[in-house]
């Protein structure tokens, strides 16, 4: 079951930790991406004029000659990237349209769309974060289009992003979808700020799972986790 606490109530205990001791944890403050207020004061084509003038600030702090022709156009293909790719599901107005159908086959048992490969962005380093996601749900009368699912995932994927509130938003999304409880979401991946980085481990992976509803019960549970080693 959910069990994220609101911003307000990790505050405190957070600033008890060092940036290093929280950006090589896993550390996140709700359910919610952290977004300021004034989020949206501007458009997308001034956010990325914005980042292309940031970008080539830290790109000559570091020393690198952007004269030079493979460098030069780098900072407005790094924005670009940043508005129109990575980040794009930080824009509520990049959220898939979902259409919904009657349940017409009669169908009742799990549906289960699996090994949906998603890149993410680490939201301590800005590293990727490679990963597969299996959703499973039961219908209460409606169903989704297969490629929709996909298409949640990697909506809420293409933002910075710890694993375990990406979990839990891709489980909220499609509760309050498909009004159900029944829904189970584990996700498998890779996290360049471990394998690239500090501990340097390449082997290791990260499993994070959401399981509600009927998938609490253990015949229901052990179903799911036979369907996912098929």
């Amino acid at each position: 079951m959910n069990t994220e606490k609101p911003l307000e109530d990790t505050t405190e205990k957070m600033s008890n930790f060092s940036f290093e001791e929280i950006g090589d944890g896993h550390f996140h403050t709700g359910l919610k991406t952290p977004m300021r207020l004034d989020a949206f004061k501007f458009s997308d084509e001034e956010k990325k004029e914005k980042i292309a003038t940031l970008f080539k600030g830290i790109m000559e702090v570091m020393g690198l000659d952007l004269s030079d022709d493979s460098l030069k156009g780098t900072p407005k293909r790094v924005a670009k990237m940043y508005i129109e790719e990575i980040y794009a599901g930080l824009n509520p107005a990049n959220k898939p349209k979902v259409a919904l159908f009657d349940n017409k086959y009669q169908y009742n048992q799990m549906l289960i769309e699996k090994d949906i490969t998603f890149y993410s962005n680490c939201e301590h380093h800005f590293v990727p974060i490679i990963g597969k996601a299996h959703v499973a749900y039961i219908s209460s009368g409606k169903v989704i289009g297969l490629s929709k699912i996909n298409r949640i995932v990697q909506y809420y994927a293409k933002r910075p992003q710890v694993q375990e509130r990406l979990t839990n938003q891709i489980a909220e999304e499609f509760k309050k979808i498909l009004n159900t409880e029944d829904i189970a979401v584990f996700i498998v991946a890779k996290h360049l700020c471990v394998s690239s980085r500090g501990i340097k481990d390449d082997t290791s992976a990260t499993v994070t799972s959401y399981v509600g509803g009927q998938f609490e019960k253990p015949e229901k549970m052990l179903e799911l986790q036979n369907s996912l080693n098929y």
